[in-house]
């Protein structure tokens, strides 16, 4: 056996030791991220559009203070709850074949269901993330040469899914085009529809453990906010985000019950934040307002660790970690 031959040998074995490991642990094999800015770790840096963070002072808190396109100050959600440290997103130009076998990141900030929403911010349309799905599937082949294995590895991993934030929060409400044709009820139907076609695309290539993130609560955002001087959240805006959250939910349970092969979960992150930006305090935090790039703070805070918000619409590092051992917990208790 030459070494070019021990060398695929090690690595597969490798990556099937690795694999094993995780089944054993009730980890998994790896994280798959699909959707918008809560999860992009930087698939827009290339883009061009107006929606991206790969500039200060986003990144302030990460590793070597590096703004990397996330949209926060460190780590994102997505990143927090993977099976390495950072999940790298999939078109970055720097990531490396062995980090394929753990997962990547698919997801766009500013993306959403609604192909209108993606359209107006020139980034990747969720339906269309499919398709980076699709080459991911071809690379793996490519990087661990079974088959087999790789199907196992996809049929492990968490695929994780947030999409809706910006449908809502700026495709309907904030465009009169939308709200004025649709009443909530029947838009978030629309959104639905979508959802259901995106996840059955994911299905039929080999997903099977399905995190659904819900939305945020909109109207409660820093962006949202201060349309009403900070004073409160938009109550309108909010009652569409749980509209549209019943509705995933209840997606969600139907999956659950139409395909025993799958697991499906709904990820609460309406009520978990809102929780921490009614009583920030009780969490650590000094305020609900956010640390940067916000007409309320056109100048940075000193100190992130304290605010709830890191700018107009996204949160901390901070808050995603208080919020995130009851999303750890609700995946590892429904998926693995």
């Amino acid at each position: 056996m030459d070494n070019t031959a021990i060398k695929v040998l090690v690595v597969l074995v490798s990556l099937w030791i690795s694999y094993v490991q995780a089944i054993q642990s009730g980890r998994f094999s790896a994280v798959l991220a699909f959707g918008d800015s809560i999860l992009d770790t930087g698939n827009n840096n290339l883009l061009m559009t107006v929606s991206r963070s790969n500039f200060i002072p986003y990144g302030r808190d990460f590793s070597h203070h590096v703004p990397t396109g996330r949209f926060g100050n460190g780590r994102v959600l997505s990143d927090l709850v993977g099976v390495k440290e950072l999940l790298p997103a999939f078109r970055s130009p720097f990531l490396k074949s062995s980090e394929l076998s753990t997962g990547v990141c698919f997801a766009f900030g500013g993306s959403g269901l609604d192909k209108f929403t993606a359209s107006i911010q020139n980034v990747i349309w969720v339906q269309d993330q499919v398709n980076d799905f699709q080459r991911y599937i071809e690379k793996l082949n490519a990087q661990v040469g079974d088959p087999a294995q790789v199907k196992q590895i996809i049929a492990n991993a968490v695929i994780l899914i947030s999409a809706g934030n910006n449908d809502l929060g700026i495709t309907y409400f904030s465009t009169p085009a939308k709200s004025t044709r649709y009443t909530i009820q029947a838009y978030t139907d629309l959104l639905i529809g979508w959802k259901t076609t995106f996840i059955n695309s994911l299905y039929d290539l080999g997903a099977r453990k399905f995190a659904v993130l819900g939305t945020m609560p909109l109207g409660c955002l820093p962006g949202a906010r201060q349309l009403l001087g900070n004073l409160i959240c938009l109550p309108n805006v909010n009652y569409g985000a749980r509209v549209y959250n019943e509705k995933v939910a209840n997606l969600v349970n139907q999956y659950s019950q139409r395909l025993p092969d799958g697991k499906f979960v709904y990820i609460d992150m309406y009520n978990s934040l809102l929780e921490v930006i009614q009583n920030p305090t009780q969490y650590g935090f000094t305020t609900a307002r956010p640390c940067c790039c916000s007409v309320m703070t056109p100048i940075p805070c000193l100190f992130s660790g304290g605010h709830v918000f890191w700018d107009f619409a996204h949160p901390s590092e901070k808050a995603y970690k208080t919020i995130l051992p009851k999303i750890l917990n609700t995946i590892q208790s429904n998926l693995a």
